[in-house]
């Protein structure tokens, strides 16, 4: 499995998102330029200009019309994926963080960071509803199912589901079982029932999205920046490195960040993937299952195409 090295960014990756076909990957990294690429040989599609500072999430609509870019620079850009033209720029107070798109498109879940008096807060579009988040930052908000409910998770460790109507608080993450440190990503499984956390506690867990219980923990040795599932097998991907303040010490490891393969059910590690030269901040499974790739803190994407032994790995 020889890996499709992509290098255009000149920054550390952020955010790694598919669209829904599966035939292009969008890449957010923190030299403001948001890039899409053909998902299958790793050709440089174009990029997205406009953004005046680092690109932290990104989501791409049902019909890969559109994309939407949340950055730094307090503003959150809606992209005509085809040609490259902003559409629309949304904007707020402080850092934008993450976005969402709603079943059906018609609505966005964005995160805003705390920033000088501010507390963090989770906005659904403009100004349709604005929710005051928790003492820190929120790293991940997506939609629950049917867009009833929104799931946010970030700096203080806890999951909550709010009500996407209202705005009510309708539940939280058990502090006994939850995780003990900064969530650093969330996804949703494919149909939406479970979704998988990961943190700087070195550990992922996969949640029912209902009603908050914890269904598997997957422990790893060291902070984890991004989480991956797969949509074929009962495959989950963990991916990290130190925290960004810690790597200024290039060790012997170079070159041996790896994505780590857990099985779902049975929480063993069952195989990883080395070749970042920096720590994972982001990972992403085709939605057919047959390959996936990964961002580094080096600036590359990597795109691995999986043998056909991987297809019947058994434990």
């Amino acid at each position: 499995m020889r890996p499709i090295l992509m290098k255009g960014h000149e920054r550390p990756l952020t955010f790694l998102k598919y669209n829904r076909e599966g035939d292009l990957l969008f890449s957010c990294a923190k030299d403001h330029t948001p890039t899409v690429w053909f998902a299958d040989n790793g050709e440089r599609l174009g990029t997205y200009r406009g953004h005046n500072g680092a690109v932290w999430c990104c989501d791409v609509s049902r019909d890969s019309r559109l994309l939407i870019t949340g950055s730094a620079d307090q503003t959150v850009k809606l992209w005509n994926v085809q040609t490259g033209a902003q559409l629309y720029t949304f904007n707020f107070d402080s850092p934008a963080r993450a976005v969402d798109f709603s079943v059906g498109d018609k609505l966005a879940v964005i995160t805003t960071d705390p920033f000088m008096e501010l507390p963090s807060a989770i906005h659904s579009g403009e100004s349709v509803l604005v929710l005051k988040g928790p003492q820190g930052r929120i790293n991940r908000a997506v939609w629950g199912p049917l867009n009833r409910t929104i799931i946010s998770a970030g700096e203080d460790a806890v999951i909550r589901i709010w009500d996407a109507e209202t705005g009510k608080l309708l539940k939280e993450s058990d502090q006994e079982v939850g995780h003990k440190k900064t969530i650093t990503s969330l996804t949703k499984s494919a149909d939406g029932s479970h979704f998988l956390t990961g943190s700087l506690d070195k550990s992922a867990k996969l949640w029912d999205t209902r009603t908050l219980t914890l269904i598997k923990t997957y422990v790893t040795e060291r902070p984890v920046n991004a989480v991956a599932m797969s949509p074929l097998l009962d495959h989950v991907v963990l991916g990290g490195g130190q925290d960004a303040s810690a790597v200024t010490t290039t060790d012997h490891r170079a070159g041996k960040f790896e994505a780590k393969f857990y099985d779902k059910i049975l929480q063993e590690e069952i195989g990883g993937v080395k070749g970042h030269f920096g720590p994972i901040n982001a990972l992403a499974f085709n939605p057919d299952g047959k390959s996936f790739s990964s961002g580094g803190e080096d600036g590359y994407v990597r795109l691995h195409h999986f043998d056909p032994d991987y297809f019947n790995i058994k434990i």
